[in-house]
């Protein structure tokens, strides 16, 4: 785990200037170690913390003769057997290092090199085969090379980065004098970057860490802005700091420094709601191409035999797809035909077993290999079936593996006493955090403050990460995405019934059905009151408001008060974060209602909001959280199955259940779900409640200008008056604390 930066089209010492001011700004993602590379008017750095080959994984990392550099902030958890496959290629390794993999792997497979890599990542490969090229023909005055960036499939790990116009020698004097050079000329550019050079590229682990490079202007993206105010938190790829955007997840980004080329813009490598199909489908057909590369490599037919593994195609998890292709009561399952084992089956009658028993092996897979590490290592328990189901497993591991819980002295909120059963049956060295409101208020301002994006979440993160690294940990293991994967949330019921209301609600005049929505706004019904009364009036107003009525599920403010809190007239246009929902709505256009929410759940609140604060939360305390459910082979798996395996007699995640029911304690399995969450209502109207009246009566100036100030109050009273739920001011409180430490 690392945090990462770069810039390129930069005088030649002014790169590595810059990139060392920024490293500075990410001590705490890696204490540990720092490197640097500087190549004229590229630079890259990065701060480590060392998890794996302590002592030789220092980055940058370089294949053989130099000519490739990588930063990586992640864990490839296949490094080892990708590792053997590329030294039965040819290549030699120098470390133990997970990130050495990359080097080598993109020497042999370039930009396709994602599609052999399992982990969480973002990565920066700095690829000087043209440059040198250039320089031994004596064009050294015309640089070449490619950056290429790249995300992990499901975006647990984040990349940001700014593209914008090179500053003229008024705007750098102008900065020299401190004085704000950035006028409307001197603006970002479009998500897609422009040709390079003329343009000056950055990238980071942190928004934060851009906006310290002096580079990037500090101005409030009301795009984003919007965004947050319906969802708690931005949404990708966009940041609340106007030019900021984030890599989404599964995407790579090829920048050539000699400017020559397509238009550098994001490019997809793998979406779950196609659940790496098209490219398992686009590996099978390239047999025929690697053996003729492999061929030439070696003499072509009549030289030296290959060595084991040059001319397979088998994607990374073959062997065990393979390996488990029929059904454990004999059965037939998927794979399990006569056909190659690439090629899936239809799903056949009776294979529930089957199901079951490979979300186990996957699972244990999982877990095991995220339990690698030259490290102590632990596992954020509560007394939920998540994070139960990974303390259950990697106690099988590992003997005594740490667990930790935070507990509370209001009993209705504190899961310590089931953590604290479970801890006890799986054999492990267990800690409890106890927190109190008063403590609380005390760490308060720290925590948010730890919020690389603000968000109506991830405080709870920030105080279990403080208690593990208390602890002496460096690694730990979350139930982050179980939720999502096997269907534990309420939207998985809900958004079928949302999508049933909005299909009536559109063959209802408009007149008559505005007319009903306002009445069920402000009186409620039988259905749902208050803030969900609103939602579902919003829904039935106008379902077009939003791309999918599952985001209605998912709103904090609905559009209509989002608009009456941004003084807005008519709903803008051109907005990134809403092509990107959108986009998501269609590829579950022909799934079942339970994969596609699935699907919109990963694309939405699981990466905008839980992954992003489990990051920056864990990162605050130089903490590496990995996230087993999240491995992307069993993400495919789960997510094609049909719903009636992952459902039944309304039992929340059934499959995973059934397939762990021998390691789960029964008051596990039967209790009532209930978030992991602090005690917000009783300390909003306590121990917090002077501090966020004081913050939400005076916005910052730069939030001063965007949001209606009496409208963002006026929420405050409504809490307050018990018309609408904590929620909503605190998200207006963190909002305004973040803009005021980073933009004003």
């Amino acid at each position: 785990m690392c945090g990462i930066c770069g810039a390129s089209n930069f005088s030649e010492p002014d790169a590595g200037a810059l990139v060392r001011r920024m490293t500075d700004t990410m001590v705490h993602r890696g204490p540990d170690d720092e490197g640097y590379l500087d190549d004229g008017p590229l630079a890259l750095g990065m701060r480590r913390l060392s998890i794996i080959d302590l002592e030789g994984g220092h980055q940058p990392i370089f294949n053989e003769d130099g000519s490739i550099g990588v930063v990586l902030n992640g864990e490839i958890y296949n490094f080892r057997s990708l590792r053997k496959r590329l030294e039965d290629r040819g290549h030699s390794f120098r470390t133990r290092s997970d990130s050495e993999v990359i080097a080598h792997a993109y020497e042999e497979w370039g930009a396709d090199s994602v599609q052999h890599l399992e982990g969480m990542f973002a990565f920066a490969v700095w690829d000087r085969r043209g440059a040198k090229g250039q320089e031994q023909r004596g064009k050294s005055e015309e640089r070449r090379g490619t950056l290429f960036l790249a995300r992990d499939r499901l975006g647990i790990k984040p990349f940001y980065y700014y593209a914008g116009k090179e500053q003229s020698a008024k705007s750098k004097e102008q900065r020299a004098e401190g004085e704000d050079p950035f006028s409307d000329s001197d603006g970002p550019l479009p998500l897609a970057l422009g040709p390079l050079p003329g343009s000056q590229f950055l990238f980071a682990s942190e928004v934060r860490t851009l906006l310290a490079s002096g580079v990037v202007p500090r101005r409030l993206s009301r795009s984003a802005l919007r965004s947050y105010l319906l969802f708690g938190s931005v949404s990708e790829p966009e940041t609340l700091v106007e030019g900021v955007f984030s890599l989404p997840p599964g995407h790579t980004l090829t920048i050539r420094l000699d400017g020559h080329g397509a238009t550098p813009k994001p490019e997809p490598y793998w979406n779950i709601a196609s659940g790496g199909k098209e490219q398992r489908a686009k590996r099978q057909e390239q047999p025929a191409v690697r053996i003729a590369t492999e061929t030439q490599r070696h003499g072509g037919a009549g030289g030296a035999p290959m060595r084991a593994g040059e001319t397979s195609a088998v994607p990374v998890n073959s062997q065990s797809e393979i390996r488990n292709a029929g059904s454990p009561d004999g059965q037939p399952g998927w794979g399990a035909s006569s056909q190659s084992s690439l090629t899936p089956s239809p799903f056949a009658p009776g294979s529930l077993r089957f199901a079951q028993a490979r979300v186990r092996e996957l699972l244990s897979e999982s877990v095991r290999q995220h339990l690698i590490a030259d490290v102590p290592i632990g596992v954020f328990l509560s007394s939920g079936i998540d994070s139960t189901a990974l303390a259950a497993l990697a106690s099988r591991e590992v003997s005594g593996i740490h667990t930790f819980t935070v507990a509370f002295p209001e009993k209705e909120f504190s899961e310590a006493a089931i953590a604290r059963q479970t801890a006890k049956q799986f054999g492990t060295t267990h800690d409890e955090l106890m927190l109190s409101g008063d403590e609380m208020l005390a760490r308060l301002t720290e925590a948010v403050g730890a919020l690389d994006q603000p968000s109506i979440d991830g405080i709870n993160t920030y105080f279990v990460s403080w208690a593990a690294r208390q602890a002496g940990l460096k690694v730990t293991l979350s139930g982050l995405g179980g939720d999502e994967v096997f269907g534990g949330y309420n939207t998985f019921r809900r958004t079928p019934q949302y999508q049933r209301l909005a299909a009536i609600g559109s063959q209802v005049p408009r007149s008559l059905r505005a007319a009903m929505a306002a009445a069920l706004s402000s009186a409620g019904s039988g259905l749902a009151r208050g803030d969900a009364a609103r939602k579902l009036a919003a829904l039935w107003n106008d379902s077009s408001s939003l791309p999918h009525a599952y985001f209605f599920a998912r709103a904090l403010f609905t559009p209509s008060q989002v608009a009456e809190l941004l003084n807005e007239t008519q709903r803008p246009d051109n907005l990134l974060w809403w092509d990107w929902l959108a986009e998501g709505a269609e590829q579950t256009s022909k799934m079942d209602n339970f994969s596609a929410v699935t699907c919109l759940e990963a694309r939405s609140y699981l990466v905008s909001t839980l992954l992003r604060d489990t990051d920056s939360m864990s990162m605050a305390h130089s903490l590496e959280v990995r996230v087993p459910f999240l491995h992307h082979p069993l993400v495919e798996f789960v997510t094609q199955l049909p719903a009636e395996m992952k459902q039944r007699n309304g039992t929340p995640k059934a499959l995973l259940v059934a397939a762990l029911s021998d390691l789960l304690p029964s008051e596990v399995i039967h209790q009532t779900k209930r978030g992991f969450t602090f005690p917000w209502e009783q300390w909003l109207r306590g121990p917090l409640r002077e501090m966020i009246d004081s913050g939400l009566a005076s916005l910052s100036p730069s939030l001063r200008d965007a949001v209606n100030e009496k409208s963002a109050y006026a929420v405050w009273q409504s809490y307050l008056n018990g018309k609408t739920s904590w929620s909503r001011p605190w998200s207006l409180y963190v909002l305004n604390e973040w803009v005021k430490r980073h933009l004003d």
